[in-house]
Parts: structure tokens; C-alpha cells; sequence
């Protein structure tokens, strides 16, 4: 897979409290996405799965005191 994105982390699927909330584990910081059903399945994965976490950020900002 190749992408413009840089902001790539990889990590192990964690089961959500519903299917449609995926939990990535990344080294012990959790991420969550929340994406449908169907993404799910077309995707095929299952909790303990590795995958990874893609973010897109539009804006960055800087913050002091």
C-alpha cells in the first residue's frame, strides 16, 4: 500500500464494544476509529489482527503555558 500520508502508525486490532468501533493498539496508546459495518467486513479483520492507522491532519497546531 502506498500513500502521500506520513502520519502511519501500526498496531494490533482490538475488539470495540460494537463492530463498528475498531480499537488499534500501538504500543499501548489506543486508537480509535469508528467506521461501518461494511468497511469491516470488506476489510476482514477481527480483534488481535494487525492493521494500521492512518491520520490525516489537515491543520497543526502549537500551544504554550
Amino acid at each position: 500500500m502506498k500513500l502521500s500520508a506520513r502520519n502511519v502508525l501500526k498496531g494490533k486490532v482490538v475488539k470495540g464494544v460494537t463492530t463498528a468501533h475498531v480499537k488499534l493498539d500501538v504500543g499501548g496508546t489506543v486508537i480509535m476509529a469508528s467506521i461501518t459495518n461494511e468497511a469491516m467486513d470488506d476489510l476482514g479483520i477481527k480483534a488481535g489482527d494487525a492493521a494500521s492507522a492512518v491520520i490525516k491532519a489537515s491543520d497543526v497546531m502549537i500551544a504554550v503555558g
